[in-house]
């Protein structure tokens, strides 16, 4: 610096002289030619230091203070020069140097490095590659801004406000590095992890709330990381792409319902006794998970999702109506399989019921009661359905009882029954035995009228009613 001091003297004194000698002036300038390279040398070295700055500070605080100071002196003599230009217009070669701005540009492109490489995975070398890289972002830039906020602004001069540039600087990084990850091809759970992140853990106290940030830090000062636009955009492909997932996950979960009711083995049964599948179980945790990830986002994007669980469990819910249909016909057309179908229709009944009540305690859980009345209005009765799909099997299960009761309530008051028969044995029996099974069906689909009686079945009724038997289990 001393000799560029000397250098700049005499190049000075001779403009002063004699502005329009060059020969001089380059004479001098080839003297101290050596002063730029060691000038560019010092440069690199303060930039290095600066790059480390956040380590530096923590180890040896005095190199930092020191390369702040060159800095600072640099800044003078620039200043000097200026001024010195408007009243004689001589600048000296190399000046003015405007090392403050570099090493603010220095700074804000060491701050870039270290967010971009904050990516240990890729999604082909590990599926939570995005939720990784975002806590790491987050632990770094709060480690960060901590040791600046409380180390850092010592080393500078307060003019330099060193704290709050180096919080643009995060921020602006943070913005471009969400910009760049929206823009990729992202699967709906990494949408999830991405807008979870810029819209809530952001400005949480896990990171610019932090209570050893305040109170320099104001979050209501910084823009959102993410246009609304860009996030609007990325909604709308996590809801395209949770459509086509419910639809599937549904269909799969029929799928493998239907396959249980060919089993040789009877469904299983709640704490109350009543037969069920886990068809309603599965159906609703699926909703419920989906529905808890859009409540870490935001109070709109979960209203959506609820609105969109509503809307395919209707149509869900007339694809179940026609499997229980095929289900009875194709017993009918050999009652010996399924072996144990009166077992399953109970359960299909039974999981109407449950349907009906997990609805109702979805709503209920998370709906808004200002929202509520809006969202019913706008879904189609599921109820209307689901009574259908009951009352359907039951009816069914009816026909099951008159199909295997009619030989012998025919043999009632005919001469074959006077002469001596078992056919009131075998009725009783039988009914004892379906009465047991329908014992199982869930209430309201258990009371009478949810059993209709068809004319010709009802006449045969009338008829063993009015035969002379005792019987415990007809009574």
């Amino acid at each position: 610096m001393d000799l560029e001091c000397s250098r700049d003297g005499l190049m000075y004194e001779q403009y002063r002289m004699d502005s329009g000698n060059t020969r001089d002036m380059t004479l001098i300038h080839g003297y101290f030619g050596s002063t730029q390279g060691l000038s560019d040398e010092l440069a690199k070295q303060l930039w290095m230091v600066l790059q480390r700055s956040l380590v530096t500070v923590r180890r040896d605080p005095t190199l930092l203070v020191s390369v702040v100071r060159i800095i600072e002196r640099e800044e003078k003599i620039d200043r000097r020069i200026l001024d010195r230009k408007k009243q004689t217009g001589f600048v000296p070669p190399g000046r003015p140097k405007n090392w403050k701005e570099k090493m603010f540009t220095i700074l804000e492109r060491t701050v870039t490095t270290r967010i971009e490489g904050t990516q240990a995975d890729t999604r082909e070398s590990d599926k939570m590659w995005l939720v990784r890289h975002l806590e790491i972002i987050r632990k770094y830039v709060l480690d960060d801004l901590i040791v600046a906020k409380n180390l850092m602004v010592q080393c500078f001069p307060p003019h330099y406000e060193i704290f709050k540039n180096l919080l643009n600087m995060y921020h602006q990084a943070l913005s471009t590095r969400m910009q760049d990850l929206a823009s990729e091809d992202l699967e709906a759970n990494e949408i999830v992890s991405l807008l979870t992140w810029v819209l809530n853990t952001y400005m949480s106290t896990e990171m610019m709330r932090n209570m050893e940030l305040a109170p320099e830090v104001d979050v209501g000062t910084l823009e959102p990381l993410l246009s609304p636009h860009v996030v609007s955009e990325l909604l709308d492909t996590y809801m395209s792409t949770l459509t086509s997932n419910i639809i599937a996950w549904l269909r799969k979960a029929l799928e493998t319902d239907k396959k249980d009711w060919v089993k040789e083995t009877e469904p299983e049964a709640d704490q109350d006794g009543y037969y069920q599948t886990t068809l309603p179980a599965i159906v609703f945790q699926m909703f419920e998970q989906n529905l808890q990830v859009a409540a870490q986002i935001s109070e709109d994007l979960k209203t959506k999702v609820l609105v969109l669980c509503l809307q395919q469990m209707n149509s869900f819910l007339s694809r179940y109506k026609d499997e229980a249909q095929l289900y009875k016909e194709e017993h009918l057309r050999n009652r010996q399989h399924p072996h144990c179908y009166v077992q399953y229709m109970i359960a299909i009944i039974n999981n109407c019921q449950t349907f009906k009540e997990s609805i109702v305690s979805l709503k209920r859980k998370y709906l808004k009661n200002e929202v509520e009345e809006g969202v019913s209005l706008s879904q189609p009765s599921m109820d209307g359905t689901l009574d259908a799909i009951a009352k359907e099997g039951c009816s069914g299960l009816l026909e099951e009882v008159f199909l295997d009761l009619e030989q012998h309530l025919n043999e009632l008051m005919t001469k074959k029954w006077l002469l001596g028969s078992n056919a009131v044995d075998i009725i009783c029996v039988t009914v004892e035995d379906y009465f047991n099974d329908f014992a199982k069906i869930k209430k309201p689909y258990k009371k009478p009228r949810s059993l209709p009686l068809e004319t010709r079945e009802s006449r045969l009724l009338s008829l063993a009613t009015r035969a002379p038997f005792s019987c415990t289990a007809c009574p």
